[in-house]
């Protein structure tokens, strides 16, 4: 490939990457991720030694230990477009020598999980249920922008999918990426597991009316009904697809586990959900730690 252009890859004055202002020996091999900034405080409150902060914009990261295992925690703000460049600086960190600007020849895997919120889309799934995304579903089109996303996504499903919907041609083309097998199998005890859908807004694109109205105002009970074979949508978030499809095409393990605290079935929702991250939290530093 040859050495990565200074345009291409910005590299700080104090040797960290761009956006994530994380220098690379402050990177774990095992990654947190969360959207709002301030739950990068309430996962490093389970953290022991820690070793780095960094804050610029809205990615704040803690890198410390879990159980003797070290974890670097990152938020990304909100939405796949934050994804596309958390995904590609934190591979950059693990696999670019940033004193040659060179992909170094002995490639690195990060597990990433992404522990975040979401709205959930069948009658049997309570609010406050854990929700691991099996397989994300991409309505925000980003993976179509790189070359080869056929070899990574589930063809099959996306095929079905789009025969069975009546897609509205200016909307970006749908994108079903399974998470990372391992940690599908990690989490079966402990998570309600189904196809998530990621979505690149919070009203209109997961299916919203307040005062506008839909392009496809049906289509939240078509994902409702929507099966292929034992798989069936689950619930409405706004950033596995990009984290399960990135990390395929990179080489790493990702997967998304959320916190239910909206019901679009029943029409409920909890926003006083904060005291039950903690469990959910736990649980996954317990699993990663393992």
């Amino acid at each position: 490939m040859g050495k990565i252009a200074e345009s291409e890859l910005i590299i700080n004055g104090d040797g960290s990457v761009f956006h994530l202002h994380i220098r690379p020996e402050a990177l774990a091999d095992k990654v947190i991720l969360v959207g709002d900034p301030g739950r990068v405080e309430l996962v490093g409150s389970f953290l022991s030694g820690i070793e780095s902060t960094s804050s610029s914009r809205e990615f704040h990261s803690i890198t410390g230990y879990y159980k003797g295992t070290r974890f670097t925690v990152l938020s990304t703000g909100i939405g796949c477009d934050n994804i596309d460049i958390v995904m590609n600086e934190l591979d950059a960190l693990a696999n670019i020598d940033f004193s040659t600007r060179e992909v170094r020849p002995q490639r690195r895997s990060l597990t990433i999980l992404r522990i975040g919120t979401c709205g959930i889309m069948q009658p049997d799934i309570p609010l406050g249920t854990y929700v691991f995304s099996k397989v994300s579903a991409g309505f925000d089109g980003l993976l179509n922008w790189y070359g080869g996303r056929d070899e990574v996504v589930m063809k099959d499903l996306e095929e079905a999918f789009m025969a069975a919907m009546d897609w509205n041609r200016y909307l970006p083309v749908p994108y079903f990426v399974e998470a990372s097998d391992r940690l599908t199998s990690l989490f079966a005890d402990s998570t309600v597991q189904g196809m998530t859908v990621s979505a690149s807004g919070f009203y209109g694109p997961q299916c919203r009316v307040v005062r506008l109205p839909l392009v496809m105002p049906d289509l939240l009970e078509r994902l409702e009904a929507f099966r292929y074979g034992d798989l069936r949508f689950t619930n409405f978030e706004m950033e596995g697809s990009a984290i399960a499809g990135l990390s395929r095409k990179l080489g790493h393990e990702g997967a998304t586990v959320c916190l239910g605290i909206a019901h679009r079935y029943v029409k409920e929702a909890n926003p006083d959900y904060r005291s039950l991250m903690g469990g959910l939290v736990e649980m996954c530093l317990d699993k990663l730690a393992r």
